[in-house]
């Protein structure tokens, strides 16, 4: 029989969000995901060590943030030597509410991955689902740079992502069902919170349908999984982004894998057709207790870990 990693493949494109590329060709995954948490992670281990001053001796005398981007697209053209597909390369999370900034700063790591001689279509850009982040993608994508819009907790993120034409949006399942089970407290219900019925199966389900429903052409990403029951409830889904470890858990079983998520059934749902401004989605956003303190917590450990890479690069 094949794995579930096989039979998930059927369905679904997959990527691993890792920043340790040399764990990548195991799995054979599509694409590849990187954020500055995983690229610190990766860069603690010896094995990265070298890589890491290589790159800040090649650039000494930059400014630190220009050689913290070489370091950024080095371990993204490591990445692209294995996966077929694209890496997704993180904009520094301090610049989630400057427009302006964030466009900058996606211009240059995409005129660094030029001149290594990456093709644009192959790098997708990544950047937090504010609003002055969406703005900035929308800006990106009229001149040709791909963007994957990450912390996305909300539908109201996910609308106005497709109405900017942003090419994937990445909805955290595992952050959202960890917000829920902690509020919930005592009272949790672990099988009656699981499968399609977890709450963040259930947010990335709700985005994908309505997506399929009004041809938006987004890509729908799901992304921070904490157990395969999630993987497995969301087969279908454009792209799934998974840990090493959780792949590793799909490649080792052979149990059968069904589609969850089916695309004539979401054109046919009951979804209503929704739009937002900048009030709209401001307001929205704060009503969602769970998104609000989700994407901010996500903006501040980004930027903590950008924080440490770039102590890293300066101790060098």
């Amino acid at each position: 029989m094949p794995s579930q990693l096989d039979q998930l493949k059927a369905y679904t494109a997959v990527a691993c969000d890792t920043g340790d590329f040399r764990e990548l060709a195991a799995f054979a995954p599509r694409d590849a995901t990187t954020n500055p948490s995983l690229i610190v992670r990766a860069i603690d281990q010896p094995a990265y060590a070298p890589l890491l001053a290589q790159t800040v001796a090649a650039h000494r005398g930059q400014p630190l943030d220009a050689v913290v981007d070489r370091v950024l697209v080095r371990f993204g053209c490591e990445i692209l030597g294995i996966v077929p597909g694209r890496v997704s390369t993180e904009v520094d999370a301090r610049l989630s509410f400057d427009t302006a900034a964030t466009i900058a700063r996606a211009q240059r790591i995409m005129a660094l991955y030029a001149s290594e001689g990456v093709a644009s279509e192959r790098v997708l850009i990544k950047v937090a689902a504010t609003w002055e982040g969406i703005q900035a993608a929308k800006a990106l994508e009229h001149h040709g740079i791909r963007c994957n819009l990450t912390l996305v907790f909300s539908f109201c993120q996910a609308v106005a992502c497709g109405e900017a034409g942003v090419q994937l949006v990445s909805p955290f399942v595992g952050r959202i069902y960890d917000w829920h089970k902690k509020a919930a407290g005592n009272a949790w219900n672990e099988a009656a919170n699981a499968g399609a019925d977890d709450p963040g199966v259930r947010s990335v389900a709700q985005i994908w349908r309505y997506f399929k429903k009004f041809g938006i052409e987004t890509e729908v990403m799901g992304a921070s999984f904490r157990n395969v029951g999630q993987i497995l409830a969301l087969a279908g889904c454009d792209l799934l982004t998974i840990s090493p470890e959780l792949l590793a858990a799909l490649q080792a079983s052979d149990a059968p894998v069904e589609r969850a998520l089916d695309p004539a059934q979401a054109r046919g749902c009951d979804a209503k057709a929704v739009s937002h401004n900048e009030p709209s989605f401001r307001h929205a956003l704060n009503e969602d207790a769970m998104a609000s303190e989700k994407l901010g917590e996500g903006i501040r450990a980004f930027g903590a870990d950008s924080a440490r890479l770039d102590a890293m690069v300066q101790a060098l």
